[in-house]
C-alpha cells in the first residue's frame, strides 16, 4: 500500500512535480478566492489565453517561456487599452476582441514548421518537465503572491464586501482591483509552465469556487482554497501516473471534480462568504 502512495514520486522528476503542485496550489487557491469574489474569472481566462503568441514566439526563437509569456501579457494589456478607447467599445468587448485576436494569432504561429514538437506543453502543460530553476521561480512567486495578499487583505475585504465605504477605510477599489489583476497575471505567468495556456485557469478558479461554497467565514475559506488546490495538484499527479494521462490535464480534471463534489455539500452548509454587508463588520469577522 505504501508503494502505491510513494511510487509516483520516487524519482526526481516526480518529486519536482509534487513540490511544484504544492507551491502553485498554495498561491492559486487564496488568489482564486479573491478573483471569484471580485468577479474576475473572465479576466483570469483572458490573461491566460492572451499570452499564447508570446509563448509561441519564445519557443520559436529559443527564449525562456517566462519572457515570452510576459511579452504576451504586455501585448494583451496594450491591445485592450487601445481597443477600449474607441467610442462605443466597452471594456468587455475590448477584452473579448483583443484576446480572441491574440489567441488566433498564437494558433497561426503554432502552425509554423519551425515550431518544435513540444509546443503542446504550452497549451496543456507538463508539470513533469519542471526543472529545479522553474521550481525555485515558482516558489519565489508563490511567496511573493501570498505576501502581497496578506498586505492587501484589509483593502481587499473592504472593497469586496462594501465598495462604497471602502475609501473611508483607506482602501481604493480601483487600486485594489488593479493590484489583484497584477497578482493574477504574475501567478498565471509561472503556473502556465506547469498547466499550460488552456488549463491554468482551472487551478485558480475551481478550488476557490469550491471553498467559497463550503466555507462560511473568509479567513478559513482562504486556507481551505489553498488546501483544495494542493489536493487537486497532487491528486492530478496520481491520476496521471496510474491512468497514464497527461499531467496538466489530469490536474485540471481533478480541480473541476473538486468543485463538482462541493456542489451538494455547499447547499447543505448554507450561506457562503460573498459581497454584501458592512466593510467594518467584514474586516472584523475575518481577523
Amino acid at each position: 500500500m505504501l508503494d502505491v502512495v510513494t511510487e509516483p514520486f520516487s524519482q526526481g522528476i516526480g518529486q519536482r512535480a509534487l513540490l511544484d503542485a504544492i507551491v502553485l496550489g498554495a498561491a492559486c487557491g487564496p488568489l482564486g478566492v479573491w478573483v471569484v469574489l471580485y468577479r474576475q474569472s473572465y479576466a483570469a481566462e483572458s490573461i491566460a489565453h492572451g499570452m499564447l503568441p508570446g509563448l509561441v514566439l519564445a519557443t520559436l526563437i529559443g527564449f525562456p517561456l517566462a519572457l515570452g509569456a510576459g511579452a504576451g501579457l504586455l501585448g494583451a494589456a496594450v491591445g485592450v487599452s487601445l481597443a477600449s478607447r474607441e467610442r462605443g467599445v466597452g471594456v468587455d468587448a475590448a477584452v473579448a476582441v483583443t484576446v480572441t485576436a491574440l489567441f488566433g494569432a498564437g494558433a497561426l504561429l503554432a502552425l509554423a514548421p519551425e515550431v518544435p514538437a513540444r509546443l503542446g506543453e504550452l497549451l496543456f502543460g507538463d508539470p513533469l518537465s519542471t526543472t529545479s530553476g522553474e521550481l525555485a521561480a515558482s516558489a519565489a512567486l508563490a511567496l511573493a503572491v501570498l505576501a502581497a495578499l496578506y498586505a492587501l487583505h484589509r483593502g481587499l475585504v473592504a472593497a469586496a464586501f462594501d465598495e462604497p465605504t471602502a475609501p473611508s477605510l483607506g482602501a481604493s477599489p480601483a487600486r485594489i482591483g488593479l493590484a489583484l489583476l497584477v497578482l493574477l497575471a504574475l501567478t498565471t505567468l509561472v503556473a502556465v509552465q506547469a498547466l499550460g495556456n488552456l488549463l491554468v485557469v482551472a487551478l485558480i478558479i475551481a478550488p476557490a469556487a469550491a471553498a467559497l461554497r463550503l466555507g462560511t467565514r473568509l479567513a478559513p475559506t482562504l486556507g481551505l482554497a489553498a488546501g483544495l488546490a494542493i489536493v487537486a495538484g497532487v491528486g492530478g499527479l496520481y491520476v496521471s501516473h496510474y491512468l497514464e494521462l497527461a499531467a496538466g490535464a489530469s490536474i485540471a480534471l481533478v480541480a473541476v471534480a473538486v468543485f463538482v463534489l462541493s456542489l451538494p455539500l455547499g447547499r447543505r452548509r448554507g450561506r457562503r462568504p460573498g459581497r454584501g454587508g458592512s466593510a467594518v463588520d467584514a474586516i472584523g469577522a475575518v481577523r
